[in-house]
């Protein structure tokens, strides 16, 4: 494991400490501070619990049963029974690294002093994640509203030692059993705890926050190879002077401008005609590369204000408020994350659409400016990338069909007290498709453009040093370079590893100096 230790306070975290350790394992520790605030807000509860009059949560049944107040004899059973019966998902698991996100962020929530847990219960959730223990959740059940309510029940479940999760070998075994064979001792629920283990955000949103680290790289990625497919297209970087991108002052736009021009820099490639009659504009989705990507960064920068709000909040209901008080709130509802997450999946389904039209124009020899068909060496013989398009096109068009949104969705549950629901889980699983999908086909639009470049090479025109950077890098990764038909799917692969992983922005870098 991971030594880095991430401190959880009253405040919220960052996506960075997310990220540390939904995927590097980070060991967690509450801050004295946490603890207090967890300690003071029990008394609280404990103080409401022993009065006659019926609080939300504490002395009621929950949703449209809330009405009936429960005696003190039955509030232990109530809490252990609304994580049992809550934990009703169906379907293929939900993958770790989610998993571990969802369990950090309702720590995060319980540490704000807001949920009236003891301090106990929180440290069982952290001792749980240092253990390296993943409950077993599944891919359905959330409506995205009263919070991810299935997702987080099946966590709860782990800590009162029930259910099954995986233990830190990957073998799935009844949480009891891990929890004993880690030293830690299942909880025993009291008043509110049970609600207050199942009732956020926190499913959505680390979905969102590690879909926005994905994002960031493939946007980076994208630039690069739009530069890359541009150069191989023998078109002109003048459309991406800085003066022209300051007149429509989108952010994106003039960052993914300045990425692409950056990388063409010392180009013998660009503006270079293989005929006397030289080409006064290139198609859009050459010309229009810094325009899409740009819109896409700027989308991805709002999606980041939100999900920055969301890290800092403490979603609950009922809430223990500052001054004492106790109150029912709407604070779950998912629709502010559910939003952002549809609008990455549309942003990112266009990125990738655009990226297929480049690579279809790089293998058609009518449109590619003297390069041979589908980039064959022995075309007819050979068929070369014809096919390599095929998977691509086939892959934006399942993006189109995940950029449809979920949140525009709802489906009234618990008796029509839950009449309006955010479906956020929902858009949060579709997201993370489409974030593979987007990886894969800005994958093959680096395998063809730069298999083109070295084809431009043969021809004696020489690429920027960036450009032969990213070849030299990919090569050195295992994709190989022009010739004749092979089996083409493992080339694939590694290409989609070596730009999921980082290595074409890392590959160019130290030729352009840091992109954004």
């Amino acid at each position: 494991m991971d030594m880095h230790t991430v401190v959880v306070g009253t405040s919220g975290t960052t996506a960075q400490d997310v990220i540390a350790v939904a995927r590097g394992n980070a060991r967690v520790e509450l801050s004295a501070a946490a603890v207090s605030a967890l300690a003071a807000a029990r008394e609280i509860v404990d103080a409401l619990a022993a009065k006659p009059e019926p609080v939300y949560g504490v002395s009621t049944g929950f949703g449209a049963l809330a009405s009936r107040h429960i005696g003190q004899d039955l509030r232990g059973r109530l809490q252990r029974n609304i994580v049992r019966s809550h934990a009703a998902g169906m379907g293929p698991r939900v993958e770790r690294e989610v998993v571990r996100a969802l369990m950090f962020l309702r720590l995060k929530t319980l540490a704000s002093g807001r949920t009236g847990v003891r301090p106990e219960v929180a440290q069982t959730m952290a001792d749980v994640l240092n253990a390296g223990i993943t409950p077993v959740v599944h891919e359905y059940g959330s409506l995205g509203c009263s919070g991810d309510l299935a997702p987080l029940s099946h966590c709860a479940l782990t800590l009162m030692g029930e259910g099954d999760a995986e233990g830190p070998d990957g073998t799935v075994r009844p949480a009891g059993e891990l929890l004993a064979a880690h030293g830690i001792t299942p909880v025993e629920l009291r008043e509110k705890e049970g609600l207050a283990l199942l009732n956020g955000t926190d499913g959505m949103l680390g979905m969102l926050v590690m879909a926005l680290a994905d994002l960031r790289n493939l946007y980076t990625s994208a630039d690069i190879t739009a530069a890359l497919s541009l150069e191989a297209l023998l078109g002109t970087d003048k459309v991406l002077a800085p003066e022209l991108h300051a007149i429509r002052p989108h952010p994106g736009q003039g960052v993914s401008a300045d990425n692409m021009l950056r990388v063409l820099a010392g180009s013998g490639l660009t503006g270079h005609h293989q005929d006397d009659a030289p080409r006064v504009q290139d198609a859009y989705s050459v010309r229009c590369a810094p325009q899409v990507n740009g819109a896409g960064r700027d989308t991805l920068d709002y999606a980041a204000v939100v999900a920055g709000r969301e890290l800092a909040s403490a979603v609950d209901n009922p809430v223990v408020l500052p001054d004492g008080r106790v109150e029912s709130n709407g604070n779950f509802h998912g629709a502010p994350v559910a939003y952002v997450l549809d609008f990455l999946a549309i942003v990112a389904a266009d990125l990738g659409s655009i990226t297929e039209r480049r690579t279809d124009r790089l293998l058609d020899k009518n449109r590619s400016h003297g390069l041979p068909p589908f980039l064959a060496d022995d075309a007819g013989v050979d068929s070369g990338l014809m096919i390599a398009q095929y998977t691509q096109a086939a892959l934006v068009s399942e993006m189109k069909r995940l950029a449809v949104p979920a949140s525009a969705d709802s489906i009234p549950s618990s008796a029509m007290q839950e009449d309006h629901v955010s479906m956020g889980w929902s858009a949060a699983r579709k997201l993370r498709t489409a974030v593979d999908n987007l990886a894969r086909i800005v994958a093959v639009e680096l395998y063809a453009a730069t298999r083109a470049i070295e084809l431009r090479a043969a021809q004696g025109l020489t690429p920027a040093p960036a450009s032969q950077a990213a070849i030299e890098a990919l090569r050195a990764a295992g994709v190989e370079g022009p010739g004749p038909d092979r089996f083409l799917s493992p080339d694939l692969a590694a290409a989609d590893a070596f730009v999921r992983a980082g290595g074409l922005v890392a590959a160019v870098e130290p030729v352009t100096g840091p992109l954004a």
